[in-house]
């Protein structure tokens, strides 16, 4: 069986919003700024996550985005990347942008826990924001694995919308990346 881990950088206060700062919001670029001299041991850990993943799952704009960046690179992470299969949930996308691509179409509660039933390893989501709210929502995520900046911007997308109940997490790991960022690994409490 599949597990679902949303894989992501975060600000202090939760921010998600365009961390390299090419999507023009007026806090961007966080994830350079302030991870800074860290990013090369951030690189490492990353590269590490994605030889351990078996698939990526991802919204619409998140198959663009990570497209437009790694499509055209080479290199043992970008190689791990690019061949990855990759599953992506849109009722409105008709040709994927990233390499070795599958649409799921149906409603995303039905269709990603087809997912986890077909699939063994970890299946990551990264920065599908509003996929990862609707899978939290749904107690379909299995792990949350969150790069922490030390940077509070007090407004943007957040990681976390609303819920109808609380979601209780369990802190499994924590590791210091470089000098300045932390490494969070929650897990979901589920009812006895």
């Amino acid at each position: 069986m599949g597990k679902i881990v949303i894989s992501t950088n975060v600000s202090l206060d939760g921010v998600v919003q365009d961390p390299d700062g090419k999507e023009g919001f007026r806090l961007g670029g966080w994830f350079g700024e302030y991870g800074g001299k860290d990013l090369e041991e951030w690189a490492k850990v990353e590269l590490e996550e994605a030889l351990g993943t078996e698939a990526l799952l991802l919204g619409r704009r998140s198959d663009k985005w990570f497209a437009a960046r790694w499509a055209g690179r080479s290199g043992v992470w970008a190689d791990r990347l690019n061949s990855l299969p990759k599953y992506v949930v849109s009722s409105t996308l008709q040709e994927p942008k990233w390499s070795n691509s599958t649409v799921l179409k149906g409603e995303v509660v039905d269709e990603v826990s087809k997912l986890k039933r077909e699939l063994d390893g970890d299946i990551a989501v990264c920065a599908s924001y509003q996929l990862g709210r609707t899978l939290i929502e749904h107690d379909l995520v299995d792990e949350l694995r969150l790069v922490v900046y030390p940077v509070v911007l007090g407004a943007g997308e957040r990681l976390f919308g609303q819920t109808s109940d609380k979601k209780p997490m369990r802190l499994v790991h924590i590791k210091t990346i470089g000098d300045g960022l932390a490494f969070l690994t929650y897990q979901p409490v589920r009812d006895a």
